[in-house]
């Protein structure tokens, strides 16, 4: 039999949160649901482990917060602040939500249609027990961005932190990696991800750090990722792109950046020109959020998506645009707020204040090569801000003296 040592740690203060924000969207409630941990979203908002049975949590736009809980695990709840209502029978719990939920329009983790899968979490059992109780189903995808995906000031801050140690750790490996082929020495993408690898420890990245390092090819699969089997050596004339992420502990916010060299004194006139095109759509993407936060206007992750992608088709290259422009950053690399897509799903979720994700646009050209730049940007206080320190303008020619400069 297992023992569940945590309680329960959802605040009365976020109860109240929460009720604001149902009553803004017409909602009657939010409904959690958990079974062996199988929704990050509820274990996270409630503070507590997998658990041996299911739990259902009601959280009304009135009224007082009901949990729906399994007799032999009630240790966790001792600390609950609503009422609490108990089932052993699989009839019992019916009858209890049936109680509980009829009539209701309530909000779960659920898309329709797998719109967005990222929130799409509830088993479509469930779906299905929670609809013959009586309740309407509609996502939460909204409520999640708000209460799991919103960075707190200390996420914020170390975010922040970890951004200028992602981006020193990049530029870092840049000159090594130049100085090692220039000299006429011998690196590879496995050996340059293993310094990588070495300095975020150094550092004090220690959780999820990792990294890609493709050169020419390579680069034109976005998730590759060399191997101690398979993998390039790094030479002269080479394209060099280094994607690296990391965050300091488990409770903290990463940072995600992706940038471009070439192994020489002058980049190719071809590589130049289609790293342009990547900054401009990039750069379109920055000025629509941060125009429309600005002016206390809503922008959606799909709007973001399509003014970036816009400019890489404009620009001739939309046959090499192989994902979307950007994901959600929080305590997850990927996290569970709004992506910047509408190529791979239609994300209609509004970019909040207190929400972050990248914007990475990327040209592919299969078997040729590959491009990507890669920043953070975070809904702040005085709107959309870009965290990433000196984002590229150009590819670094590494075999100059100073090629950030």
């Amino acid at each position: 039999m297992a023992v569940i040592a945590e309680t329960v740690s959802l605040t009365a203060e976020t109860v109240d949160r929460v009720r604001g924000e149902l009553r803004a969207l017409g909602l009657d409630g939010w409904l959690l649901v958990n079974f062996r941990g199988n929704n990050p979203v509820a274990g996270g908002l409630m503070g507590l482990p997998a658990m041996t049975r299911r739990w259902f949590v009601y959280l009304p736009a009135e009224g007082t917060p009901v949990a729906v809980t399994h007799r032999i695990e009630q240790q966790p709840w001792e600390t609950w602040i609503g009422d609490r209502r108990q089932y052993s029978s699989w009839r019992e719990l019916e009858r209890e939500l049936a109680a509980l939920l009829g009539g209701k329009k309530v909000a779960m983790e659920y898309a329709e249609a797998d719109a967005v899968p990222y929130v799409d979490i509830v088993p479509a059992g469930v779906l299905e027990l929670v609809r013959a109780a009586g309740a309407r189903v509609v996502s939460s995808g909204d409520l999640v961005s708000a209460f799991y995906s919103r960075w707190t000031p200390e996420g914020e801050a170390s975010h922040r932190r970890a951004a200028q140690v992602v981006h020193d750790v990049a530029h870092d490996a840049f000159r090594r990696i130049a100085r090692v082929v220039k000299e006429g020495g011998r690196v590879t993408e496995w050996e340059a991800r293993g310094w990588i690898q070495d300095d975020f420890a150094r550092r004090g990245l220690h959780v999820g750090a990792d990294s890609i390092v493709a050169v020419n090819a390579h680069a034109a699969n976005p998730h590759y990722g060399p191997t101690a089997e398979k993998h390039a050596e790094i030479r002269a004339g080479d394209l060099l792109l280094i994607d690296l992420w990391g965050k300091e502990d488990d409770a903290a916010v990463y940072a995600d950046q992706t940038w471009m060299g070439y192994l020489g004194d002058t980049v190719p006139d071809r590589l130049a020109q289609i790293f342009g095109v990547l900054c401009a759509a990039r750069d379109a993407a920055i000025e629509l959020v941060r125009s429309r936060s600005a002016a206390g206007e809503a922008v959606s992750g799909y709007e973001v998506d399509d003014a970036a992608r816009g400019v890489i088709e404009a620009g001739g290259y939309g046959e090499y645009i192989f994902h979307r422009t950007g994901h959600s950053i929080d305590r997850d690399l990927h996290g569970m707020g709004p992506n910047i897509d509408n190529l791979e799903t239609k994300d209609t979720r509004t970019l909040i204040r207190g929400v972050g994700f990248s914007i990475e646009p990327g040209i592919y050209i299969t078997g040729d090569v590959g491009f990507r730049t890669e920043i953070d940007m975070y809904m702040g206080e005085r709107g959309g801000e870009v965290t990433t320190p000196n984002p590229q303008r150009a590819i670094y020619p590494l075999f100059r003296e100073d090629p950030f400069a």
